[in-house]
């Protein structure tokens, strides 16, 4: 059963930098000697933090930026992953950030993150990469005309109201309809397989999201630049991931020279919520702190 009390999920404060590449919201949270810089999922933002502690457990202080289309950061600043990395690498000199101790993508991120190794060697040490997309065609056609229709710029903000009110009044059945796209199991098997505090963790989050122009703008293909990521990296992804299969992690790690595939078992997208989370933790942090 799950709980019908209101979830309440604390937005974290976010500042604005103006570049020449344009504007650039972000959160930069703790006082580590070592950053490491986060780039979100899809429908995410700077001021929504997922997964984190195991940086800041690492003693290392959090920058997230909101990525081109979310939050404030608009769709102008950067535009595609190439650019958004180099938009990204003036607002860490603007910060006084010389060295990051790993550049993380989660999810649509990912491509991202991966921009970023690549682009710039000398500011990145490190990869990791959470259910991250690849370069292997994504999304699926289903998923790119749904996205299309529901979460583009003029109606995301509506699609989202309806998500928000579903989850005040059915919110099992809110959360089945979120986690169906999530995972390749029966979303009552995945939902029933989280905690109390999970599932109100979650749907706090839900209550929250929005898509702005991003998520469509996600969808677009990048040009691949796996091979010329050199850094020691880390890819975390679960064989139960709907959203993006493991097929990318896998074709990640044949082509980047110093990668290690970390199977989750987690039972959707969201590896933090997998009941081994604990072990891939650990790596990551062992992988952090070597």
């Amino acid at each position: 059963m799950v709980s019908t009390s209101p979830a309440v999920y604390a937005e974290r404060d976010t500042a604005v930098a103006r570049l020449p590449s344009g504007t650039v919201e972000y959160r930069l949270e703790g006082d580590g000697a070592r950053t490491v810089l986060v780039f979100h999922g899809g429908h995410m933002r700077a001021g929504l933090a997922l997964g984190e502690e195991v940086f800041t457990d690492a003693g290392l202080t959090v920058l997230a930026p909101s990525r081109p289309g979310y939050g404030r950061t608009p769709l102008t600043t950067g535009t595609t992953a190439t650019g958004f990395a180099d938009a990204t690498a003036e607002l860490c000199q603007a910060l006084g950030i010389e060295r990051l101790a790993a550049v993380v993508g989660i999810s649509a991120g990912g491509r991202t993150a991966l921009a970023m190794a690549a682009r710039h060697p000398h500011l990145v040490e490190r990869v990791v990469l959470q259910s991250a997309v690849g370069f292997l065609p994504w999304p699926d056609r289903r998923t790119r005309l749904g996205g299309q229709v529901v979460f583009n710029a003029r109606v995301e903000a509506g699609t989202w109201a309806i998500m928000r009110s579903l989850l005040r009044v059915a919110p099992s059945l809110a959360l089945r309809l979120l986690l169906r796209d999530l995972s390749a199991l029966p979303a009552r098997q995945v939902l029933a397989g989280l905690s109390a505090t999970e599932v109100a963790t979650l749907t706090g989050l839900f209550t929250v999201m929005r898509s702005g122009r991003g998520f469509v703008a996600d969808m677009f293909p990048v040009p691949d630049c796996a091979s010329q990521v050199g850094q020691p990296a880390l890819v975390i992804a679960t064989r139960q991931d709907r959203s993006v299969p493991f097929a990318h992690a896998e074709s990640l790690v044949t082509v980047m020279p110093h990668a290690e595939l970390v199977d989750s078992r987690a039972d959707s997208h969201l590896i933090w919520f997998g009941t081994d989370y604990p072990r891939v933790a650990a790596r990551i942090h062992d992988f952090l702190t070597d």
